[in-house]
């Protein structure tokens, strides 16, 4: 955990992109080498939407363990239970679905932390970042250096979301663009003028302690608009848009000679 997780806060530090990528309708334990390899920062497995087994999700952290590459998990939901399990396979952090509350982050680190700060009980493959089982090493080694992102996507997130950034458990704040502009009332429109404006008071929130907002999908437009910390959207569509390209470019060729 330490020098993978101290590797992305390191970059998150930083005013230079640091570029992910989402794991929703397919993962495999070779994504996270190929991710590496492609030149991304972070993989994150979308466990509150894919149907994946927990097998999987752990393999996927292990590989990222073993290569030093970050792989966070998308939880489905702040409940202590979930977070525990979470943990307990391995992912050197969490990304939070829906979080409107300070309490729901003050749940969440209950269930990540040890004794006497907070209740987990720990096991699985979420034991092997650490050469030793010491509280010490514990909070030095897992806990400091835990990645926890909650995603904003309601009007009650929104409405709380300066609490939310300053807490001391948040890394970093993350958008929900797609859920967040349905609760809004304009689904989906990103250009609608009210969505914007939310997410520039998101982004603000964020900014004034200190904090990167994690967003995508369009990196481009979004580093235009002061954004660094981006995912470029799931693995799966990356793939469709890269095969459906290079299809274009056979027929259109084809077309050419005829």
């Amino acid at each position: 955990m330490l020098s993978t997780a101290k590797h992305l806060r390191a970059l998150l530090a930083t005013d230079q992109p640091v570029i992910g990528l989402m794991a929703t309708d397919h993962a495999w334990p070779f994504l996270v080498e190929i991710c590496q390899r492609g030149g991304l920062d972070y993989l994150v497995v979308d466990a509150e939407h894919g149907d994946f087994s927990d097998e999987l999700i752990s393999h996927l952290c292990q590989v990222g363990r073993l290569a030093n590459f970050p792989v966070l998990v998308r939880t489905i939901s702040c409940d202590e239970s979930v977070i525990r399990r979470t943990l307990g396979l391995g992912p050197c952090g969490i990304l939070l679905p829906c979080v409107e509350s300070t309490e729901q982050l003050d749940q969440v680190g209950n269930a990540a932390r040890m004794p006497p700060r907070g209740t987990r009980r720990p096991g699985g493959k979420g034991n092997y970042w650490l050469d030793d089982f010491q509280y010490d090493t514990w909070k030095s080694d897992f806990e400091d250096r835990l990645i926890v992102i909650p995603q904003i996507e309601s009007r009650a997130g929104v409405a709380n979301v300066a609490a939310i950034a300053a807490h001391a458990l948040v890394t970093a704040v993350g958008l929900g663009p797609y859920d967040l502009s349905a609760d809004l009332g304009c689904c989906w429109n990103p250009d609608d003028g009210e969505f914007q404006r939310t997410l520039a008071h998101i982004k603000q929130a964020a900014d004034q302690v200190d904090k990167k907002v994690w967003a995508g999908c369009d990196g481009p437009a979004l580093r235009a608009q002061g954004y660094s910390f981006l995912w470029l959207g799931t693995a799966t569509t990356l793939l469709t848009n890269a095969i459906t390209r290079s299809v274009q470019e056979i027929t259109h060729a084809d077309r050419q000679t005829d």
